[in-house]
């Protein structure tokens, strides 16, 4: 039982930590926690619809073990499918609330959904490896919240102007979570790959979010 509890642990506390900095880097107006909360859970039960459909797309493709299949794998079934999940829970449960009157405000609840979503992934191999677990704590969630963050920016900036913006994001959100994925199911020395391309894109996540800051400051809403 301990080992399970410590596996459990593995899978959530680097979600929690993330989300916890995020939160706190919107320091001019802090979003509900009770939205917050409910976002996260939202996402978090999220997975199931996005397994449904990448197991129904999966039927279609070719072999995974063949380049096309891979690809398609890793920018259509796992990549597109994701992302679009996680836009469709921010528009649906965040975006309509009057709490939701920053372009910061995008980002938050993007990677919000996105941490629930890479938690629940993350409890279904807290039955594996503890090695498997690590390595997803310091890839494959920072990949989620970066990912979802970049997309979340777009969400925000949508709301001040041309709506879809946010497709513009789920473009960008798509590209580097099935870069990511492509380089893992790959293999070979493709996976070394990672490590650039979340630095990369997580610099340009917290680029986005001092935009983001700067914005809501000289045109935000009260």
């Amino acid at each position: 039982m301990s080992y399970l509890v410590l596996n459990i642990s593995l899978a959530v506390i680097p979600a929690l930590i993330l989300l916890i900095f995020f939160y706190n880097k919107d320091n001019q107006k802090k979003e509900p926690v009770s939205l917050v909360l409910k976002i996260f859970i939202i996402g978090f039960i999220s997975v199931l619809p996005a397994i449904l459909i990448e197991i129904l797309i999966s039927q279609f493709l070719p072999q995974r073990s063949q380049l096309p299949g891979i690809l398609l794998k890793a920018f259509i079934v796992a990549a597109l499918v994701e992302e679009s999940i996680k836009l469709k829970t921010v528009m649906l449960f965040a975006f309509p609330n009057k709490n939701f009157d920053e372009v910061t405000d995008g980002i938050v609840y993007t990677i919000t959904a996105s941490l629930g979503f890479a938690v629940f992934e993350n409890i279904f191999y807290s039955f594996g490896p503890v090695s498997t677990l690590i390595l997803r704590g310091v890839t494959a969630i920072p990949l989620h919240a970066i990912a979802s963050g970049i997309m979340g920016y777009y969400i925000g900036k949508s709301n001040f102007g041309n709506p879809n913006l946010k497709y513009k994001g789920l473009l960008y959100a798509v590209l580097i979570h099935g870069s990511y994925d492509l380089f893992l199911f790959y293999g070979s020395w493709l996976p070394i790959l990672i490590v650039p391309l979340l630095f990369i894109s997580g610099g340009v996540l917290l680029k986005l979010y001092k935009a983001a800051l700067k914005n809501d400051r000289t045109f935000g809403r009260s």
